[in-house]
C-alpha cells in the first residue's frame, strides 16, 4: 500500500482546480506539481498546494517522482500527455472528453493496451447514487427506448466553438449523457445523425444536432443537442422499459412504474467520488473505478460516430473496441 500519494496535475484550468481542491482535502495525498503552457496560471494553481509549476507535462514528468498524474486539458490538447504518462508507467486520471477525435484516442488506446495501469475518467454521472437506483430498476426489465438530450448555452472558452478546439458539442458536452445511456442500456451499434450550423457565425460546429441510435441489445434511441439557449435547459436521459419510464439528470431521478410515481434527489455531488476511488486504487486498495479509460474510450467512439454521421448525413456503424 502506498502511504502517501504524490500527484502531478497537467492543466491548470477550472476543472483542474476542482480536482486539486478535492485531492487536497484527502489524507495522505500531495499535489506535487502543476504543468500548463500558461506558466503563470500553473504557478497560481500550484500555489494553492505548495507545489512546483512547469510549462509542460514533459518537464513535470522529468523533474518529479510521482505516483499518479491528472490530465485536465482541453479536448485539442489530449494525446501527447497521455502517451507520455503511459510511457512513464504512471496511473492516470483523464478528464472527458478523452480526445478531440477518434484517431487521437485510438493512439492512446493502442499504447495503453496490454498494460495494467490504473486509470479513471471524469464521467462522474456513473458515480451518482441515483444512477445506481436506475440501474437496479432496469435489472429485470430490458431497456427498449433511450432518449438523450443536452440543451444548453455556449460555454465561455473561445476554443469551444471551433471543431479543432472542442470536436463539437456531442464530443465535448453531450458525451456525459451518452455515457449514462451506455451504462444503462449497453453499447450502441449504429447511428444516423444530422446537424445544422446557422446561428453561430464564428463557429464551425453544429449548433443543433439529432441522432437515431440502435443499441446492440435491440433497443433504439435518440440524442438531441443544442448550444443555442441562454442557460442549461435540459441534460439527461429518459429510458423506457416494459411498464417503466425513468428520467435521470445529474441531480434527480423520476420513475413511473406499474402505475406508481417516485422521485429521488441525488444524495450528494458525485464529482469527488471518482477522485476518491482513483486514489484508493493507486494506493493499492480495491479498484472501484466505474469508468476507467478503456470504458470512456467506448463512449468516445460513440460520440465520434455521431459527429461523423452528422457531417456525412448517412448511417454509420459504431466501433466498440475499447482498447
Amino acid at each position: 500500500m502506498v502511504s502517501k500519494v504524490r500527484i502531478g496535475m497537467v492543466g491548470a484550468g477550472a476543472v483542474a482546480a476542482r480536482h486539486l481542491r478535492t485531492l487536497l482535502a484527502m489524507d495522505g495525498v500531495e499535489v506535487a506539481a502543476v504543468a500548463d503552457p500558461a506558466l503563470e496560471r500553473a504557478r497560481e494553481l500550484a500555489g494553492e498546494a505548495g507545489a512546483a509549476a512547469y510549462p509542460s507535462h514533459m518537464e513535470l514528468l522529468a523533474a518529479e517522482r510521482l505516483d499518479a498524474v491528472y490530465i485536465c486539458v482541453p479536448p485539442f490538447a489530449h494525446g501527447a500527455p497521455e502517451l507520455a504518462v503511459i510511457d512513464a508507467g504512471l496511473p492516470m486520471f483523464v478528464e472527458k472528453p478523452v480526445a478531440i477525435d477518434q484517431e487521437t484516442a485510438a493512439g492512446i488506446a493502442a499504447r495503453l493496451a496490454g498494460t495494467s495501469l490504473v486509470t479513471c475518467t471524469g464521467y462522474h454521472w456513473r458515480w451518482l447514487d441515483i444512477f445506481d437506483r436506475a440501474a437496479d430498476l432496469l435489472a429485470d426489465r430490458p431497456v427498449r427506448l433511450v432518449q438523450c438530450s443536452w440543451l444548453d448555452k455556449v460555454p465561455p472558452p473561445p476554443w469551444w466553438q471551433r471543431r479543432d478546439g472542442s470536436g463539437g458539442q456531442t464530443i465535448e458536452q453531450t458525451t456525459h449523457v451518452l455515457d449514462v445511456a451506455r451504462g444503462l442500456a449497453g453499447d450502441v451499434s449504429e447511428v444516423h445523425a444530422f446537424g445544422a450550423s446557422a446561428a453561430l457565425p464564428a463557429a464551425d460546429i453544429h449548433d443543433v444536432s439529432v441522432a437515431s441510435l440502435r443499441f446492440a441489445s435491440g433497443a433504439v434511441g435518440t440524442v438531441a443537442s443544442s448550444c443555442l439557449l441562454p442557460r442549461l435547459h435540459r441534460a439527461g436521459v429518459q429510458v423506457v422499459a416494459d411498464g417503466l419510464s425513468l428520467e435521470l439528470t445529474e441531480t434527480e431521478l423520476r420513475v413511473e412504474a406499474d402505475g406508481r410515481q417516485d422521485h429521488w434527489t441525488a444524495a450528494a455531488d458525485a464529482r469527488p467520488r471518482p477522485d476518491r476511488d482513483f486514489v484508493a486504487a493507486v494506493r493499492g486498495g480495491e479498484d472501484r473505478v466505474r469508468v476507467p479509460w478503456p470504458e470512456a474510450y467506448r463512449t468516445h467512439l460513440l460520440a465520434c460516430a455521431i459527429t461523423r454521421s452528422a457531417d456525412q448525413g448517412r448511417p454509420l456503424r459504431v466501433e466498440t473496441n475499447g482498447g
